[in-house]
């Protein structure tokens, strides 16, 4: 029997299942003891929750000191942001009226926090998988209110596959890499931040597994992130097939820094995708010949007000001084969805992934975007990097000639578009004769074409660009490309699986950008096939060949 979830890289794990214990028990919904005043009750609240606050403070320091890589850096924003959650005034106050009614400490937090966790699953998308990291932060409190285990990690005596519902981020950072082989979450999706984490930290995982809750302690179990399966009571050709695919995975580091290429010299750019200045040494570290993918989020998304035009302009620098002479490739701010921005998007729209996010903010903001772009051009004159600038959600060559005039006005050179929904590959041929590029985001074209949320392990078995619909999107896009001399990449997940790599280079696609850990592994199956070859597999891919339906057997 095999159980299906969502792969986490593209490594294999072998090794015993070590369940995770379950969440704590809902408090009681009692009354508080008549002798326990609701002064004294929020005092004993107020301490639990600046203990919580300490000890994630706490672990945020160690991995900032500690901070060896781009993924320690990530790790100790997690944990500093979780640290944050728990001194929030308005979350207070929540509790406090629950104290008010009469209800215990425990109880009090466990409401006070489920008001704000439903507010956050309201809105979808990442600030439904920030809810779970609430949740996990509202469990430490109640635990050191009751005295009950504190939520985390069970120590063994042998390396293991952790197996739980969903890990925490805190749990998930500060795992021991030398005990844990793997992980399996019964729930989780790609974008949450046991994904997140486990992807930056190289870590072999499965998420939305949702038949694995019937395995034990101790089976030994495959984990084959690359097959997004896990294969139980593995026999002894499973288990060669497990070891040869590691070993394969370990020879693919030996062609780190090399430029990517087909096997018959046909050059394919290996570019990585980075969310913050700082990424760009793992970048450089795994062989990246660039940056195909530069989100420009991290600015915007804890403020309260758009960045000024020179803190953007120090943050690009940052990020274009590690890439001399190499190409760079920034998206433009793409709020809305499920990056909702406090003074940019509406807090009320009955379906954001449909309504204002990408360019169509933009335009409704135009200072913002304005203002953007001025930094762009300014740290452009002040680097040596190839810059490329893109726009995000571009529907149509309308909205894409609008876009890369007012960059062309700003002085910058190379001004494209992402192709995220259907209408751009359907209006390709137009777009690739005013766009100087094109990059395919596959996460959202495969959510918009297939109509399957990426966010939900529910309808997670559509959210692969290996569908044809998708894939002949991309050719569409590919041979607009081809025709008019525009370059096409693609930036989403679908770049960083090497055997879907592949298949986008036969499709036509020049550039592939994904996260750094995925490197070795496209750059190693590039080189181990012909571009004809390549060729074939897409024509096989298009006719849905590699696309059988999802079971679980």
């Amino acid at each position: 029997m095999n159980i299906q979830g969502t792969g986490i890289g593209r490594g294999v794990a072998i090794g015993p299942i070590l369940r995770v214990a379950p969440a704590l028990k809902e408090p009681a919904d009692t009354a508080r003891d008549s002798q326990i005043s609701a002064e004294e009750a929020e005092q004993k609240i107020q301490a639990a929750l600046n203990d919580v606050k300490s000890q994630l403070e706490q672990r945020a320091e160690e991995a900032a000191q500690s901070s060896q890589s781009s993924q320690d850096s990530e790790i100790s924003d997690i944990l500093g942001a979780l640290a944050q959650m728990a001194a929030d005034p308005a979350l207070i106050d929540e509790i406090s009226k629950v104290l008010k009614a009469g209800k215990t400490p425990e109880r009090a937090v466990f409401e006070g926090f489920g008001e704000f966790e439903a507010k956050l699953e309201a809105l979808g998308g990442y600030m439904a998988e920030r809810a779970k990291d609430l949740h996990d932060v509202g469990q430490r409190v109640i635990a050191l209110l009751t005295g009950a285990a504190m939520p985390g990690i069970p120590e063994s005596k042998e390396p293991s596959i952790l197996l739980a519902e969903d890990l925490s981020p805190a749990d998930t950072a500060s795992l021991d890499s030398s005990q844990v082989l793997g992980i399996i979450t019964i729930q989780g999706s790609p974008t949450s931040h046991t994904a997140i984490l486990a992807r930056s930290r190289g870590i072999v995982a499965i998420v939305g597994a949702q038949k694995a809750g019937s395995l034990h302690d101790g089976d030994t179990v495959i984990l084959n992130a690359a097959k997004n399966v896990i294969v139980l009571d593995p026999d002894t050709d499973d288990l060669k097939e497990a070891e040869n695919q590691k070993r394969q995975s370990e020879r693919a580091r030996l062609l780190r820094g090399k430029p990517g290429a087909t096997k018959d010299g046909v050059p394919v750019a290996l570019l990585a995708n980075v969310g913050k200045p700082e990424d760009a040494d793992a970048a450089l570290e795994h062989g990246a010949e660039g940056v195909g993918l530069f989100r420009t989020e991290f600015m915007f998304i804890a403020s309260s007000q758009s960045p000024s035009v020179e803190d953007q302009t120090k943050a690009y620098v940052e990020l274009l001084k590690h890439f001399p002479h190499r190409k760079v490739v920034i998206r433009m701010l793409d709020a809305g969805a499920d990056k909702p921005m406090e003074f940019l998007t509406p807090d009320d729209e009955p379906n954001p992934a449909l309504g204002l996010r990408g360019l169509r903010t933009l335009r409704a903001h135009r200072q913002v975007l304005d203002d953007q772009l001025e930094a762009l051009a300014r740290a452009h004159e002040q680097t040596d990097a190839d810059l490329w600038v893109m726009a995000p959600m571009v529907a149509d060559e309308h909205e894409a000639d609008f876009f890369v005039k007012l960059g062309r006005a700003r002085g910058i050179e190379h001004v494209g578009a992402m192709a995220e929904i259907p209408s751009i590959a359907l209006m390709a041929d137009e777009v690739a004769q005013v766009a100087d590029f094109v990059s395919i985001g596959t996460n959202d074209l495969t959510q918009y074409t297939l109509a399957a949320d990426r966010t939900l392990a529910s309808v997670g078995s559509y959210q692969t660009a290996w569908h044809p619909a998708v894939l002949r999107a991309i050719k569409l896009i590919a041979d607009a490309g081809k025709k008019h001399d525009m370059p096409v990449g693609v930036c989403g997940e679908a770049a960083a699986d090497p055997s879907l790599a592949l298949v986008l280079v036969g499709l036509g696609v020049t550039s592939l950008s994904m996260a750094p850990v995925a490197l070795d592994d496209v750059r190693a199956n590039l080189a181990e096939h012909t571009f004809e070859e390549a060729q074939q597999l897409a024509s096989r891919a298009l006719a849905g060949e590699f696309y059988p339906q999802r079971t679980d057997e």
